[in-house]
């Protein structure tokens, strides 16, 4: 079989399985699960997968592993999809919509693993076409991408990538059409850490702040002031944004109190500044709270690096988005955060944009419970991966020549 006729075959079967594709995506919008809890998610894929023969390595808690192709082949391209949701309430009124309070599919990681699915399938059931080109293919089911740490490092340490050549990944992408792949060569995402700064001093009563530690005005000086300090202290082209979702002192509006915190995300475009801005974050931080005499703690856990995609796997997404009836646009970087850039660490890939909008419909956002995407980017994304999977090779070299 040609490469042609392969990647001609491969769609061809995710066509005849769309129906039962699209029911398994809407299974698992209806019943979304959080991050170190997709226990009925990786129960539905190992299903599904064991029907098929497909050879499976659990991960830790939750997440799977699915390998095809011959054990020893000379290539082996990995696949990943996320496959956790958010503490979000949908609002979309589908028939099919959560079935969880205040939980769902806000970030499309149901499209992303009901298309890694249907990319597996159609290569398992041409595998014989595989063993022939020494090609193998791993797919990583990865659990709790949306907090940190994410649950790469945990199919990481459970030698996901071993061996592996080549690696790809979608994510939805709302603002663009159904049948657009968002491509960009370097810096997709950007770095994302998670930022908490706690404050303690004495407390008292408001009618005498001169007698106390005014923390509630020193918080606020904290959530202004460190953002635009920090913005004249890094280079601007890192493009550094330090923004708080959380705020949080006192319960009385007469009594100073003695404690409070704000969190946020530090998100930065830059991965040398990303590596290096905790000592001057602590710097800025004792600077803004120190005229109050309150004591401050900085918190920062490191996220994810930049997700930065690799120019001959840019080349790959390129040629399987024709193979695959699909059409490129231009993608622009985002502030972002995604723990794909892990598995880059260890192999060259890229991330490509699935374009998830009706064409001539409403434009969606993600992490809001209103998503909707059309059906037509699952089945599009499945040929995407599957029709990469099979043409890695003839732009990025093995990782060590056979």
């Amino acid at each position: 079989m040609t490469d042609d006729a392969l990647c001609g075959a491969l769609a061809a079967h995710i066509a005849s399985s769309a129906s039962d594709l699209l029911a398994f995506r809407r299974d698992l919008h209806a019943h979304p699960e959080l991050s170190r809890e997709e226990t009925r998610t990786t129960a539905a894929l190992v299903q599904r997968l064991t029907e098929a023969g497909i050879a499976l390595t659990p991960l830790p808690g939750t997440g799977v592993i699915a390998d095809i192709g011959p054990a020893d082949a000379t290539y082996r391209v990995a696949l990943r999809a996320d496959i956790d949701a958010l503490p979000v309430r949908e609002r979309t009124g589908l028939a099919f919509a959560s079935t969880a309070a205040g939980v769902c599919h806000a970030c499309g990681h149901d499209v992303h693993t009901a298309a890694l699915l249907g990319a597996l399938l159609s290569l398992q059931a041409h595998e014989e076409a595989l063993r022939e080109r020494g090609l193998a293919v791993r797919g990583i089911f990865q659990a709790a991408e949306e907090i940190i740490p994410g649950g790469a490092h945990d199919a990481i340490s459970h030698r996901a990538m071993e061996g592996v050549d080549a690696v790809f990944a979608v994510h939805c992408d709302p603002s663009l059409d159904c049948g657009a792949v968002g491509l960009r060569e370097g810096a997709l995402t950007a770095a994302c850490d998670h930022v908490r700064v706690l404050l303690h001093g004495r407390g008292g009563h408001t009618s005498r702040p001169q007698l106390t530690e005014d923390l509630t005005y020193a918080l606020a000086k904290v959530i202004t002031d460190v953002p635009a300090a920090l913005s004249r202290r890094l280079d601007p082209r890192a493009g550094a944004a330090l923004v708080w979702g959380v705020v949080q002192a006192g319960k009385a509006s007469n009594v100073i109190p003695s404690s409070g915190e704000c969190t946020g995300t530090l998100r930065m475009l830059d991965a040398n500044a990303w590596h290096t801005v905790g000592p001057l974050l602590e710097e800025i931080v004792a600077g803004v709270v120190a005229p109050y005499g309150v004591e401050a703690k900085l918190e920062l856990a490191k996220g994810v690096p930049p997700v930065v995609n690799q120019v001959d796997a840019i080349e790959t997404f390129k040629r399987a988005t024709v193979a695959a009836g699909m059409h490129v646009a231009p993608t622009a970087q985002s502030l972002g955060g995604e723990d794909f850039s892990w598995y880059l660490a260890h192999a060259p890939g890229a991330m490509a944009r699935l374009g998830t909008r009706t064409p001539g419909g409403p434009t969606y956002d993600l992490h809001q419970g209103d998503l909707v995407v059309d059906e037509e980017s699952v089945l599009g994304g499945a040929r995407l991966l599957a029709l990469a999977a099979v043409t890695a090779r003839d732009t990025i070299p093995a990782m060590v020549a056979p």
